[in-house]
């Protein structure tokens, strides 16, 4: 009996073109990363569920995909930051501090399959891990390769929203609801999906006094440009040590992102902008495409205390971002802002129309010796089919080799755009510089 072909929900499938498309993507986020000196780290897919799962709870525990095989309990990872920290406490005395790492890689969620929600996607993480402690310099390097990161993908009008944690922690130590930072924290992370009053409904529920709801609504709601923002919130004059540091640390972190060559059209100080994890404890970072915010943040991280807590006493702080390569290209494919046009990898077809294969082989053999990529069409099809074959797969040209070519010496490659051919030997490079 044959079985219908499926594949589970929350799986991400693509065309050929679409696939081709999707790893030039991926390969523009690399070379980024790669440009400004973050070496790449690859960890497995399978972790001990003890190593893993040490941190997680609640949401995050019933979306692991977990199993047992023999005596030994496995978990999938379900994001990129917690083998990174296994993997830097085991490997700390071979490193080299601080440590500027890249990971692309899968990631695997048990989450409700929803529309432009996958159970297993992308992340294209980098860290910058410190050893004992970690410049706030660095937290403003981050922005300059988001910012050369998201012009690469083919984006000019983005903005990266940057706030900092103790700033607001302070606010709230200031007004007396320390206790209640995270939840506030994690209600004014909404306030672009839900709106004010409704951020103002869910702070009343945790029983916040209205003059201390006024201050954390007036507090947000601070506007102008980014220099006038953050005199606004010297102005504020709070004295809280936790205020007074985190306002610090943003003014020196604009201070620095200006140096860094990003300009002030590409990012702001959003106060809103909270990070609902309890895991970001300084500088955070959302970024926003302009015309598209219903697609979100497309990258997102921040500062943290110490990165590997669980695994080793040594402190290691770090800053970090992440994109969700997987639903950010979804999002843009079916909005039609990218184009799948490449349907194949070859810039070559040849196409042998003789028995033997030995001078088709070896011209190919030698175009890809100079870096152009080559098929050689291998099947006994008529020439009508195998121009089509090119034609589908949008080749650039097509070179037929007969007899007479073979006789000759001599070869024409056919330009597949508009018809019109160059004439040449069958000399790699003599090839390679007509098609410059």
């Amino acid at each position: 009996m044959i079985k219908e072909p499926r594949t589970l929900p929350g799986f991400m499938e693509l065309l050929p073109n679409e696939q081709i498309l999707f790893e030039q993507m991926k390969e523009k986020i690399e070379k980024t990363y790669q440009k400004f000196g973050f070496l790449p780290l690859d960890t497995p897919v399978l972790e001990l569920s003890e190593i893993l799962l040490t941190k997680t709870g609640g949401e995050t525990e019933k979306q692991i995909y977990r199993f047992q095989k023999g005596d030994t309990d496995i978990s999938m990872r379900f994001d990129l930051t917690v083998p990174l920290a296994k993997y830097v406490a085991k490997n700390y005395g071979n490193l080299s501090f601080p440590f500027r790492r890249y990971q692309i890689g899968k990631v695997y969620r048990g989450e409700r399959a929803q529309k432009g929600r996958f159970r297993e996607f992308y992340q294209c993480d980098i860290d910058i891990i410190g050893d004992g402690e970690l410049g706030i310099v660095n937290d403003a390097e981050i922005p300059s390769v988001i910012y050369n990161l998201i012009q690469e993908i083919g984006f000019s009008d983005f903005t990266i929203c940057i706030n900092n944690r103790k700033i607001l922690n302070g606010l709230f130590e200031n007004i007396h609801q320390k206790e209640n930072a995270t939840s506030i924290l994690r209600i004014i992370d909404k306030i672009e999906k839900i709106g004010k009053q409704a951020v103002i409904e869910e702070l009343q529920k945790l029983d916040i006094e209205e003059k201390n709801i006024n201050q954390i609504m007036s507090f947000i709601a601070i506007e102008g440009n980014t220099d006038e923002k953050l005199k606004s919130l010297q102005n504020l004059n709070i004295q809280n040590e936790t205020f007074q540091k985190g306002l610090e640390e943003l003014i020196q972190v604009v201070k620095y992102i200006r140096i860094f060559g990003v300009p002030d059209t590409h990012f702001k100080v959003d106060l809103t902008i909270a990070r609902g994890l309890d895991y970001y404890t300084g500088t955070v970072y959302e970024t926003f495409l302009n015309d598209y915010k219903e697609i979100g943040s497309v990258c997102s991280g921040g500062r943290y205390e110490n990165l590997a807590e669980y695994y080793t006493d040594k402190k290691l702080p770090g800053v970090g971002i992440s994109i969700g390569l997987t639903r950010l290209f979804y999002k843009l494919n079916e909005m039609e802002l990218i184009k799948a046009d490449k349907h194949s990898m070859a810039d070559i077809l040849i196409v042998p129309m003789v028995e033997d294969l030995e001078k088709p082989i070896q011209l190919a053999n030698s175009l890809r010796k100079v870096g152009i990529c080559t098929e050689i069409y291998l099947n006994d099809k008529k020439m009508k089919a195998k121009m089509k074959y090119a034609d589908k797969l949008k080749i650039p040209y097509v070179i037929v080799i007969g007899e007479d070519e073979i006789q000759s010496g001599k070869l024409k490659v056919k330009k597949m755009e508009d018809g019109s051919e160059i004439e040449s030997n069958f000399d790699a490079e003599e090839i390679k510089k007509q098609l410059k």
